[in-house]
């Protein structure tokens, strides 16, 4: 085993984001241990790391204190979907908020440095564009998607102030919008929708006219962006903006999409939710400044790669007939 191989814990393992950075720090040597309740994760996503000698999985939720050894800590765990987060909205809050207090306790006790894995979210519909780091925010405390904004605003609050009152080592990464395979195909989001709608040759939703704008990245940009910030000095805390600054319309996406896939699917267009951001995009020369890090992929080189994957998972939901969290 090498020298430098440390044991990391990473909450909300078997999820989107978790599974790929368990897999990335696998490769790299280290013993991971990656917990999640399977609310939003799923089992399948880390099956492939199941048995190997560095990995280990445990069925835990955040809301409650875990009593481990580790020298590193992740903290992704929270349903990061509309969809999902507001389906119970009072949990989504106590897992961003409790989550970060037992997960910062534990830290605290072992002396770990952890990262939390933060949100573009805190920014809310922004008055600044593009969103820099000092920015505070635009959000509505109140909303229908307040269990999740203000619950990653509190957790950075409460990362900052362990760090200041116990000298924790820790690091905050604002993530912008995320794409690639092993997201979750009912999860609402816009890459997920627009592609399982495509190769179904069903409707494509636009909610409000299409104009509104998100910048995304895919998720092999982001895991190196998280692995870096983490491996920072102490000096660097965040929180850091990772995401891709290359914006584009909601539409174009819609466009992007039925191109790639060949299919014969129509725009039809739908409210807008409540509060939904106008515009988002990412003023990343933190990053680049510090990480040395920004995106590689192209947007049509990851869409391609995250369709082939979702018309994998459809051909095997249609042999299945359904999927499940396991």
């Amino acid at each position: 085993m090498s020298v430098m191989s440390r044991r990391i814990l990473v909450t909300g393992g078997a999820g989107f984001l978790g599974s790929h950075l368990c897999e990335r720090l696998v490769a790299a040597g280290h013993d991971v241990l990656c917990i999640d309740n399977y609310f939003t994760g799923r089992r399948a996503n880390v099956a492939h790391l199941i048995g190997h000698p560095r990995f280990e999985i445990m069925r835990h939720d955040v809301t409650f204190p875990l009593y481990v050894e580790v020298d590193e800590i992740y903290n992704l765990a929270c349903p990061a979907s509309p969809i999902h987060y507001q389906h119970d909205p009072v949990q989504t809050t106590k897992t961003s908020v409790h989550g970060a207090i037992n997960m910062l306790g534990l830290a605290k006790r072992l002396r770990a440095k952890i990262l939390q894995a933060s949100t573009s979210e805190v920014y809310g519909d922004p008055t600044v564009h593009p969103q820099t780091e000092n920015y505070w925010g635009n959000v509505n405390p109140i909303g229908f998607r307040s269990c999740y904004d203000e619950g990653k605003r509190c957790a950075e609050t409460l990362f900052f102030d362990y760090h200041r009152q116990h000298r924790l080592r820790i690091k905050v990464a604002r993530i912008f919008n995320t794409y690639g395979p092993r997201m979750h195909p009912q999860d609402g989001r816009v890459v997920s929708n627009f592609i399982m709608q495509a190769l179904a040759g069903a409707p494509i939703t636009i909610y409000g006219d299409g104009s509104q704008t998100r910048s995304f990245c895919f998720v092999d940009d982001l895991i190196e962006g998280l692995i870096r910030l983490m491996e920072t000095g102490d000096e660097i805390t965040g929180p850091m903006n990772i995401g891709n600054p290359v914006e584009m319309s909601i539409r174009e996406l819609a466009e992007a999409v039925i191109e790639l896939t060949g299919s014969r699917s129509e725009l039809v267009y739908e409210p807008l939710p409540h509060d939904d951001p106008v515009q988002r995009k990412p003023d990343i020369a933190f990053a680049r400044r510090a990480l040395g890090w920004e995106p590689k992929v192209k947007l049509k080189d990851g869409l391609k790669r995250t369709i082939a994957y979702f018309a994998a998972l459809r051909e095997d939901l249609e042999a299945t007939g359904g999927v499940g969290n396991g």
